[in-house]
């Protein structure tokens, strides 16, 4: 019983953390509409959480004109990630158990 309650902790933390991320990384994208607002501290603050992770993708697909589609991809490929950080979770738990 105690593994299945750490085992529900651990995949509950990586979704409220991946939860988390997700939304700064929208947040962070919603700001570049508003004129100034990534000098302001809460965007640079997630610029320096978020953009290292975007920059990933922002070296390989180059904006279009002005629409910058790597975020979308960012957030589909981490989406990808956590889905398969749970799974191996669930997978060594169900090997160790």
């Amino acid at each position: 019983m105690k593994d299945l309650d750490l085992e529900y902790s651990i995949i509950t933390t990586i979704g409220l953390l991946s939860r988390i991320y997700f939304y700064m990384i929208i947040f962070y994208v919603l700001l570049s509409w508003v004129p100034n607002a990534r000098e302001s501290y809460i965007g640079e603050l997630l610029g320096k959480i978020v953009e290292p992770y975007l920059s990933i993708f922002r070296r390989f697909i180059p904006p279009l004109s002005i629409l910058d589609i790597s975020p979308i991809v960012a957030i589909i490929a981490f989406n990808f990630v956590v889905s398969g950080l749970i799974v191996v979770v669930r997978f060594l738990f169900d090997l160790f158990t």
